[in-house]
């Protein structure tokens, strides 16, 4: 069996350029977001507002940026409070786009504006622990890993544990989860990968954005999850990769279909995107954990990033801005994305997210 490893890369430490400030992500509530969106700004300048997942904020922070410098009349304030309330502060109206990790289902339409769904990036939910002691990667497979989740794996010298990991010295210590306190698609897609993997989980527990976790402590946001793991020796929680490295914390090799043990990474992340080729042209919210046993190279906890956007929308200069803002991110936004860790979006993929695009009107009207 084989690990594949993944390179480092730092995570910007600014989140101010172009003479605009971004938001403090962590700490703003809904009721915030309220406040920003309706401020009002020359007639020559525009305000755009987003909110919702925090896997995605990294390169957000860094996409906002980008576009801002180009596009100094141009301001965007996206908020980081999980994927749950990036929805439903489109469904209140609230911002003028959302980012989810968990794409909405038809039956989740009820209630909100027309929308489109738009994949913005992929990347891997990378599996974090505090195991000071260990040099390599742990190892878990899939038994194992829902096994710790479940809570019927309690300490790191479990025999399953130590079965994935032969040789290995592993700590004498109690294991500690750490999951999403709030709704999250981080939680979806790991969830979702639990689900596919394990008829327990399954049964006990299944999938979605905020479900009723068997055991362990909550943490608010990407940021609370790894600030707990980070103080708790013998600590497993789950992020985005970029939060990971950026704190200096180990992530584990997930054993995929195909055997191999592989490790988070914009590589191993873009060989499950691959797999799942043919099922994404039909639906670009199909799932892409868990991988076919032939991609043997790609990690099995991966999941696709949306931009969720009203439809139709009053202002022209919002929904023109707006959509030349989308544009860029699924363009030459893409590299900044490989940059940080982020799996870059195939052209399949980039081409339906231009079709897409077509649909963003403003007052019923296509924008040109």
């Amino acid at each position: 069996m084989k690990i594949t490893k993944n390179k480092t890369a730092s995570l910007p430490t600014a989140c101010v350029a172009a003479g605009f400030a971004v938001c403090s992500l962590a700490a703003v509530a809904i009721a915030g977001i309220t406040g920003c969106h309706s401020g009002s700004t020359p007639s020559n300048n525009v305000t755009l507002v987003g909110a919702g997942s925090t896997f995605v904020y990294p390169v957000m922070t860094r996409w906002t940026a980008d576009f801002q410098t180009k596009n100094p009349n141009v301001q965007i304030n996206y908020q980081s409070i999980g994927s749950g309330g990036g929805i439903q502060a489109v469904k209140q109206g609230t911002v003028d786009f959302g980012a989810s990790d968990a794409p909405l289902a038809d039956d989740k339409m009820t209630g909100m504006p027309p929308v489109l769904q738009i994949p913005e990036s992929a990347g891997p939910v990378a599996i974090i622990y505090n195991l000071p002691t260990l040099k390599t990667p742990v190892k878990l497979s899939p038994a194992t890993l829902s096994g710790i989740f479940l809570g019927t794996i309690k300490t790191w010298q479990d025999p399953k544990i130590k079965a994935d990991n032969p040789g290995v010295d592993l700590p004498k210590a109690n294991v500690l989860v750490v999951h999403r306190a709030e709704g999250s698609g981080t939680s979806n897609i790991l969830t979702t990968y639990l689900t596919a993997v394990s008829d327990d989980w399954k049964t006990k527990v299944g999938k979605g954005s905020q479900v009723s976790w068997p055991t362990g402590n909550g943490g608010k946001g990407s940021e609370g999850v790894t600030g707990q793991v980070r103080q708790s020796p013998g600590a497993i929680g789950y992020v985005d990769l970029t939060y990971a490295l950026q704190n200096n914390l180990p992530v584990a090799a997930i054993k995929n279909q195909g055997g191999s043990f592989v490790t988070p990474s914009t590589a191993s992340a873009s060989a499950a995107i691959a797999s799942f080729a043919p099922d994404l042209a039909k639906d670009v919210r199909t799932p892409i954990v868990n991988p076919p046993a032939g991609a043997t190279d790609a990690y099995p906890i991966s999941g696709l990033t949306f931009f969720i956007i009203p439809k139709d929308g009053t202002d022209k200069a919002k929904r023109t801005a707006l959509k030349q803002f989308v544009q860029y991110v699924v363009g030459d936004g893409q590299a900044t994305a490989s940059s940080l860790n982020y799996a870059p979006l195939p052209d399949a993929i980039k081409a339906q997210d231009a079709e897409t695009l077509k649909q963003l009107t403003v007052n019923g009207q296509p924008i040109q």
